[in-house]
């Protein structure tokens, strides 16, 4: 059986719950047991907010939640699209395909025109697609990341412009955006009056494939394609659509414009892939 209490024992336990004060901090209470005025000055808040404690003494403080956001705490705003350069040029010995020469200046090759208006401009990504996009010409320039881009381009009629710098937007962002599915096998650039080049998805989602706004620093002239054109750099350049207003991700290759009138399919200039006639 215990030993019964002392009394000096019992009047100091007795005296212990006598001067117990309860005090709150953040909710959860704690016992300061026979502070004196001296601790309980102590007990001043921290720079942080908090109650600095007695010595001694602890208290438990709710976790918070990380998740949880004020409801007058200023939303953070979305990363502007960042400005790649990149250089796409051939490292290869000679930058000319055979049976090429260098030109100076961007060719005008023809073609029935659209709006040059950057205004009027609605991009439509569709097809093998699970997100449909419908883009203005603020989307492309707001909403993805702007590439610089330093390229050589080829036209079957023989020239070639080395290093012109373009800018506009990968193909393959907007694919992702517009998420496209297994089945997507090709990409049908969609332009005014009708007129389509076709692409194996592999090429169109390289990273130097884009569609194009800028060359050499100014914007597309009416001739070139403006507002927007594809931009197929390892193709013939009729693969590259002026007054483009469509991508169209599909299962089954379709010949565009001119392939479907004696022009190569694939069109490699490096091959001289110029005629349907040279297809295996």
């Amino acid at each position: 059986m215990p030993d019964k209490p002392q009394p000096e024992r019992r009047r100091f336990i007795q005296s212990l719950t006598a001067g117990a004060t309860i005090m709150t901090l953040g909710g959860i209470a704690y016992m300061a047991a026979g502070c004196s005025a001296d601790e309980q000055a102590g007990a001043e808040l921290r720079p942080d907010g908090r109650r600095r404690l007695p010595p001694g003494q602890r208290t438990l403080v709710p976790r918070p939640d990380n998740a949880a956001v004020a409801d007058n705490a200023p939303l953070e705003p979305p990363p502007k699209p960042k400005l790649l350069r990149t250089d796409e040029t051939t490292k290869a010995e000679t930058r000319l395909p055979p049976n090429q020469y260098e030109i100076k200046a961007l060719r005008p090759m023809g073609g029935i025109a659209g709006d040059p208006s950057r205004g009027a401009l609605r991009l439509k990504v569709h097809g093998e697609v699970e997100q449909p996009l419908n883009l203005s010409f603020d989307n492309l320039l707001d909403d993805y990341t702007r590439i610089e881009q330093t390229c050589d381009v080829h036209c079957v009629t023989r020239w070639s412009l080395l290093g012109g710098i373009w800018q506009g937007v990968r193909v393959s962002e907007l694919a992702q955006r517009a998420r496209i599915t297994k089945r997507a096998r090709y990409v049908i650039f969609q332009s005014e009056a009708g007129y389509t080049a076709n692409i194996e998805i592999d090429e169109a989602l390289k990273p130097n494939v884009l569609v194009a706004w800028d060359i050499n620093g100014a914007p597309l002239g009416g001739d070139h394609g403006a507002p927007l054109r594809s931009l197929v750099p390892d193709r013939y350049f009729w693969k590259s659509a002026k007054w483009l207003t469509g991508i169209h991700f599909v299962e089954n290759d379709v010949r565009g414009y001119w392939e479907s009138r004696g022009y190569h399919n694939h069109a490699d200039p490096w091959k001289e892939q110029r005629y349907s006639s040279q297809e295996g």
